[in-house]
């Protein structure tokens, strides 16, 4: 690793000779770290069935880094970029390629900044992601890099990001550049609030104001403004059910979430914010004169939500993270219900 010495050296003949013996260099799965000759522990990602695991090693913990072997946050944060830019295009009824070309370039944004924002919270979370049993392998919390060599890192995501954002009207440059402080001070939340996940809807939702000023030169409020409470009142529901995968942990390390406020009550809380959320993306599909095929669409995320809810059992990990990525099909249901709308209006 960068942080560390990237080759394992030589190791010792007695430490070799220990773990071939006890089987462990035949199960990668049973150590994380071994010392070298020169009296150096190195670390060792456990074998994982993730692609990443047959990259360069010296990029594999920045690539974990950014989670980009969970593309479930990137599309969290993508479908909302869609759901702007299709229904702008919908309401301007501009050729096919405006909207291709802004969800090609938003897809894009999503996916670095996304990764910016995975390193900015591990920046701030080191310390605690020690203390939480799912967190604790992330490269940072595990020294496998430095907070110096992260905020490089951040430092070429950020510019990477800037350079698509450029692309964009100078209306548009300033709005994106806006959501940063949003972005920067979400991992503070967690430990002074117990509404981190609002201050996350803030965030992730951005492009769906951002979307629309992209295709339009300025966003369009009346349509704008529901549409994003809406989002926000999605992201509360997918990640309030995440937040319960660690409830036990966040106890004893301090960490405040809606998981802990709700508590019991998840279910209940969940499913009005869930009605509020689709009603809100309604009434913005009402206020931009949206069809029938976009109603279908967001029935079909009401429903697939309700079935999300009904099947979470948030006292155990495995459901609430099925019950997460659940969620992501939701907002692609806005999309194809926007994107249906849109090819509709080009016959």
């Amino acid at each position: 690793m960068l942080a560390r010495q990237c080759s394992f050296g030589r190791v010792s003949l007695r430490t070799s000779s220990i773990l071939s013996r006890s089987g462990i260099l035949n199960n990668f799965f049973s150590f994380t770290s071994v010392r070298t000759s020169s009296n150096k522990v190195v670390s060792i990602s456990p074998a994982s069935s993730s692609w990443v695991e047959r990259m360069p090693l010296r990029l594999r913990p920045y690539m974990y880094l950014t989670r980009i072997d969970k593309p479930i946050g990137t599309l969290l944060l993508f479908y909302p970029c869609t759901w702007s830019i299709t229904m702008a295009a919908y309401s301007l009824h501009t050729p096919v390629t405006t909207p291709l070309v802004y969800t090609v370039l938003f897809g894009t944004g999503a996916l670095v900044m996304r990764g910016a924002g995975c390193t900015i919270n591990d920046m701030w979370d080191q310390r605690l992601d020690r203390a939480v049993e799912r967190t604790r392998e992330r490269p940072l919390a595990r020294d496998d890099i430095t907070q110096r060599q992260a905020l490089i890192f951040l430092a070429g995501q950020l510019g990477i990001g800037l350079g698509v954002l450029l692309q964009l009207n100078w209306y548009s440059i300033l709005l994106g550049a806006s959501s940063l402080s949003v972005v920067t001070i979400y991992p503070l939340m967690k430990r002074i609030t117990h509404w981190p996940q609002a201050v996350l809807g803030l965030a992730f939702n951005w492009g769906a104001m951002l979307g629309w000023s992209a295709v339009a030169g300025a966003v369009d409020w009346h349509v704008c403004l529901p549409l994003y409470a809406g989002g926000v009142c999605w992201t509360l529901v997918y990640d309030s059910i995440y937040a319960h995968q660690d409830k036990k942990d966040d106890v004893t390390a301090g960490i405040r979430s809606t998981a802990l406020l709700f508590g019991t009550h998840s279910r209940l809380i969940l499913s009005g914010l869930s009605a509020s959320s689709m009603s809100l993306i309604t009434l913005a599909g009402y206020l931009n004169d949206q069809t029938a095929p976009f109603y279908l669409g967001v029935s079909l995320a009401a429903a697939q939500l309700a079935r999300v809810l009904v099947r979470t059992n948030f006292d155990e990990r495995e459901s609430c993270w099925r019950g997460f990525v659940g969620c992501g099909w939701s907002g692609f249901w806005v999309w194809a219900g926007a994107l249906g709308d849109y090819a509709c209006g080009l016959l």
